[in-house]
């Protein structure tokens, strides 16, 4: 497959809310999309499990946009499957084109060449990640604080998960134990802390990648899809997320 694995009338690999935005809060959300190239015929997955987490990141665009128009906060939205590729993956990972995702066989991931990979990561991987990069160039002037947005799913390979939302980091816990103990003092939440899921050196891409290099606060929220499967939960947990953050960012700058 050449490099213009994309025709011109597809959707752009990346989307951006307001380039401008005054607040210092910088959202990104990996798995915001689940478009498939058409190139790639859906890459042999039924519509069925287009629907599910294996996909895309269920309710995490609608929470972002909401958040970022809340906030007059920078938004970046990646808008094609994880399955197609991993925007949180570095694309030498076996992880950042799946074979298998939880249970579900990946026909159009099998036997990939490294021309087919080599489209993948040049008609969405890098666009995305060159976006992000030019806008925090852009903006190295200002303070700026990453928020990487995520959302999971309730049940995992049989495993229920209790937590409403996690926070995640690696090295740098400034920011998250921030977030940790504002999230615990919500009466109604159980939070996790690197849990369902923890950023490590080989499990993740956009935190230690525009955050963690330059030095930025930074953090990766995870929060339930059950709770932000519609536009009510989405605003609901927006208008949550957007007084937490706000409280953090003030809190960080003392």
């Amino acid at each position: 497959m050449s490099q213009d694995l994309l025709d011109s009338d597809e959707t752009s690999p990346v989307r951006v809310l307001r380039p401008d935005g005054a607040s210092a809060l910088f959202l990104t959300a990996d798995h915001g999309g689940r478009a498939i190239p058409r190139r790639l015929q859906q890459l042999g997955v039924p519509d069925s499990e287009m629907e599910r987490h294996i996909a895309w990141d269920i309710g995490i665009a609608g929470i972002t946009e909401c958040l970022s128009a809340l906030l007059d906060a920078t938004a970046v939205f990646q808008a094609y499957s994880r399955l197609v590729i991993d925007c949180n993956r570095d694309p030498s990972w076996a992880s950042a084109m799946p074979v298998v995702s939880e249970y579900t066989r990946v026909p159009g991931n099998e036997g990939l060449s490294d021309a087919d990979r080599a489209a993948r990561v040049h008609a969405i991987f890098t666009p995305y990640h060159d976006r992000i990069r030019t806008l925090l160039d852009a903006r190295a002037h200002r303070r700026t604080l990453f928020i990487a947005m995520h959302s999971f799913t309730p049940s995992f390979k049989g495993e229920d998960r209790g937590m409403q939302v996690g926070v995640l980091f690696n090295r740098d816990l400034r920011m998250a134990n921030v977030m940790l103990d504002l999230l615990r003092a919500e009466a109604d939440l159980t939070v996790g802390a690197n849990e369902p899921y923890a950023i490590t050196d080989d499990s993740d891409y956009s935190v230690p990648t525009h955050a963690a290099s330059r030095g930025l606060l930074h953090v990766e929220i995870e929060i339930r899809q059950d709770l932000i499967a519609d536009a009510a939960g989405q605003t609901a947990w927006a208008e949550r997320f957007a007084r937490l953050l706000t409280a953090a960012e003030g809190l960080l700058a003392d």
